[in-house]
């Protein structure tokens, strides 16, 4: 798509906060080559960081309501048959990919719309599930701001910090090559916290002799 090209090549807040919102719906623009650049040009001086950062959020909050509405009432049927429709293939989705955000966000709460967000594969999709079971839609645009907001401070942060040590020509390369590393740490982090919130919910179930005492 060359005009998503273009747009990358002229980051500015508006553009930043566009691209983030397709990001967030299903349309296949890498926030790992809008958002980590759009940090590069602010440690240069021609952006602010921190307007980035809001802009890059507030796109994506923007791209995942549109999918947990259009989840909300079009259905799981009408999904699925997009998924599987030309348009779904050009968008990169297939049913298996929504189906793997389904059974991440019914295997691990509402809580998966936060966790989610910082996940490859279940990044864009996440708000599918979300609108499909009838979240809240203020819990879930609170999830999908602290989710998203996290995922753009680290790719801010990777932007920012190449500043000082790749020269543009070479950003992209570098942003993709670093990007691989930073998504198996967030893998484990996540897993992490994961496991914490199972044994966390596990310790706090009643022993079974205390059930019986109760009844």
């Amino acid at each position: 798509m060359n005009w998503i090209s273009t747009l990358l090549g002229n980051l500015n807040y508006g553009t930043i906060f566009f691209l983030m919102m397709l990001e967030n719906t299903v349309i296949p623009v890498p926030s790992e080559l809008v958002v980590p650049p759009a940090a590069y040009h602010a440690a240069g001086g021609n952006l602010n960081i921190f307007l980035v950062i809001l802009f890059a959020t507030l796109g994506a909050d923007l791209g995942a309501t549109i999918n947990y509405v259009v989840a909300l009432y079009v259905g799981r049927p009408v999904i699925y048959r997009f998924a599987e429709s030309r348009w779904g293939r050009m968008c990169l989705l297939n049913g298996q990919k929504v189906e793997k955000s389904e059974k991440y966000f019914y295997d691990h709460g509402v809580a998966a719309t936060l966790t989610g967000r910082l996940l490859p594969g279940i990044r864009h999709f996440i708000s599918i599930p979300a609108g499909l079971s009838r979240m809240h839609f203020g819990k879930f645009l609170l999830y999908t701001t602290i989710g998203a907001g996290t995922w753009n401070c680290i790719l801010a942060g990777l932007g920012w910090y190449l500043h000082s040590i790749v020269p543009e020509d070479r950003l992209n390369d570098t942003i993709l090559e670093y990007g691989e590393y930073i998504k198996y740490g967030i893998i484990v982090i996540v897993g992490l916290a994961l496991l914490y919130l199972i044994i966390r919910k596990v310790l706090k179930k009643p022993s079974g002799s205390k059930a019986e005492e109760q009844d």
